[in-house]
């Protein structure tokens, strides 16, 4: 054997034309590959799941959303629907969809920069932007949308974002996919906040962004502290209201409302039409100039369909209805104080939540699954909440109180809770 074949026996390499055909098999398998590796490790959690009986996520429903929901042939009592005010299944704005689809039909028939905007959708803009005290509003097809466009055309990589810890996801995805350089201030902490704007404020345009009701752990923005630092450092500041519009302040007109702030101190609305709104699509609500520029300078709004009318006509007819019916929210509040006591009595811990979003914190993702699991088996549907989608160690069941839930619905859910908790 040559010294040079004993080197490379000894040092355990290939030969160099070995190692070419190896680095290239490589490059073939990972052109090859649809999953890098973190990804397989989040399906094989995914696939694990379903072999343990655990997956609970994606259940086909046979029925109307509501307190009752069928599946698979079998009555369960929903506790993890966002109707929080019940409106999904209400006639009047059913009809009111049905009517819009036989003088419209069932799609726009484009984008809203070109021939998908119809009257409805003026319609709705002009009662959004009365509704929350706004100068304008415009609607996309989703909140996620609403959120992409706002941050993908108003903000470049001279700028910044200042995000709560815990911002819904769609704020990182559009912060991350424009890049736009994004900082994460401690969850509803005004010093950690302050921190940041007396960091950045000097040497960049910063824009401030914060959930109004936090859509995993259900509490409710410090608006006022952050108003006031906004002010304080000539900041600008965006509230996205996709879990509290509808729900918080006065006919559900948002945090804003909720804290007798008035909207001219947010710079910025974002929010769903999908939740307390029983519909899909999302809004801004801002100046004529921001909604102006939005109209012709964001990609949501030029290149993604229009919202259907069925969808639009919803909105408006249950728009209208909050401005009435005052009884639901009522209800709504009433709900969400008796099920958070007894569930607290019970041991288990709600974490920070002040609204309708109660959540159970678990910690553990099989716990979490697990009790899913065995809520399931008595007949209530409560999907667990288990990372990424909340930090790690934070894995919870995400309970969603609504107006349509029953006295004698909530009481026996507790006396499952209560069974479980044994």
């Amino acid at each position: 054997m040559k010294g040079s074949d004993k080197l490379i026996e000894s040092s355990g390499k290939m030969p160099k034309k070995e190692r070419t055909s190896e680095t290239e098999r490589a490059k073939t398998n990972l052109r090859k590959g649809l999953l890098k590796a973190r990804q397989q490790k989040r399906l094989d959690k995914v696939n694990w799941t379903k072999e343990q009986g655990y997956y609970l996520y994606q259940k086909a429903l046979e029925s109307k959303s509501g307190p009752l929901v069928t599946i698979e042939g079998k009555d369960y009592k929903m506790l993890s629907s966002y109707d929080y005010l019940g409106l999904i299944g209400n006639t009047t704005i059913e009809n009111a969809a049905i009517n819009a689809i036989k003088m419209y039909g069932t799609g726009a028939g484009g984008v809203r920069l070109l021939t998908g905007t119809n009257k409805l959708h003026l319609d709705l803009e002009e009662k959004l932007a009365a509704f929350k005290g706004t100068q304008s509003s415009i609607t996309f097809s989703s909140g996620y949308l609403a959120n992409l466009a706002v941050l993908s055309s108003l903000m470049d990589s001279s700028d910044l974002a200042l995000v709560d810890s815990k911002i819904h996801q769609s704020t990182i995805d559009a912060c991350k996919l424009t890049g736009i350089p994004h900082r994460r201030y401690d969850h509803n902490d005004p010093n950690s906040l302050e921190d940041y704007l007396k960091r950045f404020t000097p040497k960049k345009r910063v824009l401030v962004i914060s959930e109004g009701m936090f859509s995993m752990d259900g509490d409710i923005c410090i608006l006022k502290e952050i108003v006031d630092l906004k002010n304080k450092y000539g900041a600008l500041l965006m509230i996205d209201e996709a879990h509290s519009f509808g729900v918080l302040g006065k006919q559900g007109r948002g945090v804003n409302s909720h804290f007798n702030i008035s909207p001219d101190e947010i710079d910025i609305f974002t929010g769903s039409l999908s939740k307390a709104i029983p519909a899909n699509g999302g809004y801004v609500a801002a100046s004529n100039k921001i909604t102006s520029f939005l109209q012709h300078g964001s990609s949501p709004y030029i290149f993604s369909a229009a919202m259907g009318p069925a969808s639009v006509a919803s909105v408006l007819t249950a728009l209208s209805i909050l401005e009435t019916d005052t009884e639901r929210h009522k209800k709504l509040w009433g709900n969400t104080l008796y099920l958070r006591i007894e569930l607290q009595k019970l041991g288990y811990n709600t974490g920070l939540s002040t609204t309708p979003i109660l959540p159970i914190m678990l910690g553990n993702d099989e716990v979490a699954l697990n009790l899913s699991k065995s809520l399931y088996d008595h007949g209530i549907l409560a999907t667990p909440v288990i990372f990424p989608a909340v930090s790690k160690n934070e894995s919870r069941l995400r309970l969603c109180v609504t107006a349509a839930q029953e006295r004698a619905f909530l009481e026996e859910i507790v006396q499952v809770f209560r069974k479980l908790a044994n």
